[in-house]
């Protein structure tokens, strides 16, 4: 079943869980990721990077839509960190039910009127809008970051989400995108998300949720985060797993003599964020698609 990220997430605040959000780079991860979520009768967010379509093809969204068709499960199809209104334009052109803007790096009045229009283009063809308020750190990610974390500003985000019209907002409260290094521990500010979650409705979203405390995770999904994007936890351990296998068999050559282990692996990672999001079962909750 296939939904808009508002119709998404709004069932999500309603009901006190999140949707984790898979970058996906491979056909092999969308079907880990599908088979798994419907095992788990669990709703999901299937999002690909600007870079990685550019990588997979526009064709690749087609099939990630036949996916969504047939499944059982509510699913949202969303362009990651679009940049550009290029990007957006090709997103929603490939049939995305959901796009970011991510001008978070402009000055404020830039990022407002950037938001507001993508917005207005987006809303037109009942397509979701993510936009993201302060900054993420980067700890080697291609999916970009700022080397200094800027917190969401309460105020600032207040007026943001009025005068730009999106229906979700990516909050800056300590996360960076990839994997932290051996020995750092990353801390999120639960208390500048409760100020958020107190001043505002919007659905939050957590950029970078790869590598943070499960713990914490599930603290914010308490304040308003509906949406956790996750990246490198699954990439990691799917070249990780190919790589062995490739090494221990340097003669296998067949997909399904390589494959299995490293999407077994993908499915351990996503049951896992699925418990930790309290999004297990939480299909049950919704009722029709949209498309």
């Amino acid at each position: 079943m296939l939904y808009t990220m508002k119709e998404l997430l709004s069932v999500a605040r309603k009901n006190h869980f999140a949707v984790p959000a898979f970058n996906i780079s491979s056909f092999d991860m969308l079907k880990s990721i599908m088979e798994e979520v419907e095992d788990q009768n669990a709703p999901v967010i299937l999002e690909i990077h600007p870079d990685e379509i550019a990588y997979l093809g526009d064709c690749f969204v087609a099939m990630v839509r036949d996916y969504a068709y047939k499944s059982r499960v509510p699913v949202v199809i969303h362009l990651d960190h679009g940049a550009t209104l290029d990007d957006v334009v090709r997103g929603i052109h490939n049939g995305y039910t959901s796009v970011m803007i991510d001008a978070s790096s402009k000055e404020y009045e830039e990022n407002v009127a950037v938001t507001k229009k993508i917005a207005e283009i987006a809303h037109s063809v009942n397509v979701s809008v993510e936009a993201e308020l302060g900054t993420i750190g980067n700890n080697g990610s291609s999916e970009g970051g700022a080397d200094s974390i800027i917190y969401t500003d309460p105020d600032q985000a207040e007026t943001f989400v009025h005068e730009t019209g999106i229906d979700t907002l990516a909050v800056a409260i300590g996360t960076a995108h990839g994997l932290y290094p051996k020995g750092v521990t990353p801390k999120l500010n639960i208390e500048l998300l409760k100020v958020l979650d107190s001043r505002l409705e919007i659905p939050f979203v957590l950029h970078g949720g790869s590598g943070n405390p499960d713990k914490e995770i599930s603290e914010a999904v308490k304040y308003g985060v509906c949406k956790v994007n996750l990246s490198s936890d699954l990439k990691s351990v799917f070249f990780k797993a190919i790589r062995e296998r490739l090494n221990e068999a340097p003669g296998k050559y067949e997909p399904m003599d390589v494959y299995p282990d490293a999407n077994e692996k993908v499915k351990e990672v996503v049951r896992h964020k699925l418990a930790v999001l309290n999004t297990i079962g939480k299909a049950g909750v919704y009722v029709n698609g949209i498309r």
